[in-house]
């Protein structure tokens, strides 16, 4: 098994992608970050101020939960996690992996795509997700 891990939630395909392609350079495990309810195109409709998205996002502590298999985070040393721009940061189904595994001690390596906002703040809110890994600088892919 690989030391490192490509995790990733993508909406709409344009994370997985890259996603996909990063972990293929990097020689690295892929995992993607579903939600136990997936969003649809009325979930995502940023325009309306009451879609699953907006008011999910308009609440910090919102916390989405999780569907699919569990990883075994142990077996990881460097962590790519990836996640479309929303509002400025990642989608809180994002901080929810990070809350639900113990990230003490790895090297995180965040990535993010977006159709036209740049990486903003999205490091200051998952860090206080994954208390004791090291944050490495973001990136737009």
């Amino acid at each position: 098994m690989s030391r490192k891990l490509v995790a990733y939630f993508s909406a709409s395909g344009v994370t997985r992608r890259a996603a996909e392609k990063i972990a293929k350079k990097e020689g690295a495990d892929l995992y993607e970050i579903t939600p136990a309810v997936p969003y649809s195109a009325d979930d995502l409709n940023y325009m309306d101020r009451k879609s699953r998205s907006s008011v999910e996002m308009k609440d910090k502590s919102s916390r989405p939960e999780l569907g699919g298999e569990p990883i075994d985070i142990s077996a990881y040393d460097d962590i790519y996690i990836g996640f479309p721009i929303w509002w400025g940061v990642a989608p809180h189904v994002v901080n929810t992996f990070l809350e639900t595994y113990d990230f003490g001690g790895k090297t995180i390596h965040p990535f993010a795509t977006s159709g036209g906002s740049g990486y903003g703040k999205s490091n200051d809110s998952l860090q206080e997700s994954a208390p004791g890994a090291k944050f490495e600088a973001g990136m737009m892919v």
